[in-house]
């Protein structure tokens, strides 16, 4: 099955108008060849040390081996269960393939301490921890392996028979882990993280969990070709035309999952493209989307569709897509597509589609917190149990919940969006993810939906890079429940309120107006979330 991009109406004409020059340059075969003057001599440094990912087919297919003679000696001793402990590009690529796959992989990628707890208590005598991080020093990531290791000699469990290591060669993770006896995969150090699904990063967790990696590999390198070619027909340039060139110009991208087998892909393609363009007040913003949701109706002029199928050629004869973008192909493909197709956007757009300048400042504000521990500041007012925190007073002065949400929205222009960020345990909470149509439809504007701490390695680059023209709901939960990080000053829950009391802060200082909600009783707290927002 070859990949499929079909356009028509004013993005047909972008595509028309932008191909013919991609082709004349080799930006395909450029790509393909690891070229780093394409994004300007600013990015060349970077770009010169990112373009891995167009080789991982091929440097991955060692790992089939080695992958399923692991997970043959993890069954044979009982161990039949696989967390992945990562964030943002070290989780979310495995995470869709162990959904389209159906196969049982449990993805940590919380710092909400019940969260963790829940990762831990679930059987861990079958359980095996797969640590997954470039360099080791993601916080997240550290203290979720620091909690596996003592669980694991709590029970009497060498943490060496259990834990399985992703990493950078030569990074502090790969020197401690070696140390310590795990077992350790190494990525190619020149793959950035949004861009390794076919990498170790990707195979690793997957392939424990049983899914047939090698298949996955075989999928991208039939489509290979496709993408590599300057053609006016290569899908990977039509489709980075299609999402940057229509004008006027449409900076927001809906995704759209619409009767596809491939599960949760909209997710991952929303840190690819978010992390890779949002920067220096430019970017596209992606929106994961129903088949029904509000935006789909309105269609905001600054809206660009993309439905993903399982058959780009039927879909396209049905008059009611008519200047959608429609994507078919199988998964391992679809990687390898998307990934072109935003290296190519980023080279159209002028920016550095590898470096995620902006990522650190919430990740600094948040050890600021962590190193200082203030008092929480006293709430705007309290209403249904619900404390309401803003950026700008005036966004509080009507003393409602309904006000707050109304003033919030009168912040938004005419090119606006909202970004919810719910810092909570969204194993008791998956509800939440629903607030998402009901903002969009009382806002009247594209409305994205992350959970905490995790869509900081994704949108959260595009929300203080990216064009200023975001407004931001918050929700945290106040809970007993709490956990220790063993050999840190801090516990998983004070981690997580300093992740988002210190976004906030920096979002604020960039003028961007935030509301956080703080949630006490999670059963009528939500309801009540629910009634305001109507």
């Amino acid at each position: 099955m070859t990949v499929s991009v079909h356009v028509s109406g004013a993005t047909k004409a972008a595509v028309d108008e932008l191909v013919p020059a991609l082709v004349a340059n080799l930006v395909a075969s450029r790509v393909t060849g690891g070229d780093p003057t394409l994004w300007g001599p600013d990015a060349e440094q970077e770009a010169s040390i990112r373009l891995g990912w167009v080789q991982a087919v091929s440097v991955s297919r060692p790992l089939v081996a080695e992958v399923r003679a692991l997970r043959a000696e993890l069954s044979a001793r009982g161990v039949d269960r696989i967390v992945l402990a990562g964030m943002g590009g070290s989780s979310l690529a495995p995470e869709v393939i162990a959904r389209t796959s159906g196969a049982p992989l449990t993805i940590l990628d919380s710092t909400a301490p019940a969260q963790v707890l829940a990762a831990i208590d679930e059987d861990l005598k079958r359980t095996a921890l797969v640590v997954s991080s470039k360099s080791g020093s993601t916080v997240e990531t550290d203290s979720q392996r620091r909690a596996f290791e003592a669980a694991f000699r709590d029970i009497g469990i060498d943490p060496a028979e259990r834990i399985v290591v992703v990493t950078d060669p030569a990074s502090p993770l790969d020197d401690a882990a070696r140390e310590a006896g795990y077992r350790v995969f190494n990525a190619d150090p020149n793959v950035g993280g949004r861009y390794s699904a076919l990498t170790a990063f990707g195979l690793v967790p997957a392939g424990l969990a049983g899914i047939d990696i090698g298949e996955l590999l075989d999928e991208a390198e039939a489509s290979t070709l496709q993408f590599a070619v300057d053609s006016a027909e290569n899908p990977a340039l039509r489709l980075a035309a299609a999402i940057t060139g229509v004008e006027p110009r449409r900076d927001k991208l809906a995704l759209v999952s619409d009767g596809t087998h491939i599960d949760g892909l909209p997710d991952w393609i929303e840190q690819l493209i978010a992390e890779s363009t949002g920067k220096g007040g430019t970017g596209i913003l992606p929106v994961p989307l129903l088949p029904v949701s509000p935006e789909i109706e309105a269609r905001p002029d600054d809206l660009q569709v993309v439905r993903l199928v399982d058959d780009a050629d039927e879909f396209h004869l049905r008059e009611r897509h008519l200047g959608e973008i429609l994507v078919s192909g199988t998964l391992g493909a679809q990687f390898l597509l998307w990934e072109y197709a935003t290296a190519i956007a980023g080279h159209l757009l002028g920016i550095n589609p590898f470096d995620q300048p902006d990522v650190e400042a919430a990740k600094a504000a948040a050890r600021g917190l962590l190193e200082k521990r203030p008092e929480p500041t006293d709430p705007a007012f309290v209403q249904d149990g619900i404390e309401v925190r803003v950026s700008d007073p005036q966004l509080a002065s009507s003393g409602t919940l309904a006000g707050v949400l109304d003033a919030l929205w009168s912040r938004l222009g005419d090119d606006g969006y909202v970004a919810i960020q719910a810092y909570v345990n969204r194993l008791e909470m998956p509800q939440l993810a629903g607030l998402r149509e009901m903002v969009a439809a009382d806002s009247g504007r594209p409305t994205t939906f992350g959970w905490g701490p995790r869509f900081l390695h994704s949108t959260g680059q595009y929300h203080k890079g990216g064009p200023a023209q975001g407004v931001f709901l918050q929700i945290l939960e106040r809970t007993d429940v709490d956990l220790e990080i063993p050999e840190r000053p801090f516990t998983f829950g004070q981690l997580i309120q300093a992740q988002a009391a210190g976004d906030a802060a920096v979002l604020a200082e960039l003028g961007r107006p935030v509301v956080s909600l703080t949630i006490t009783d999670a059963a009528d707290d939500v309801l009540s979330l629910f009634e305001a927002a109507q």
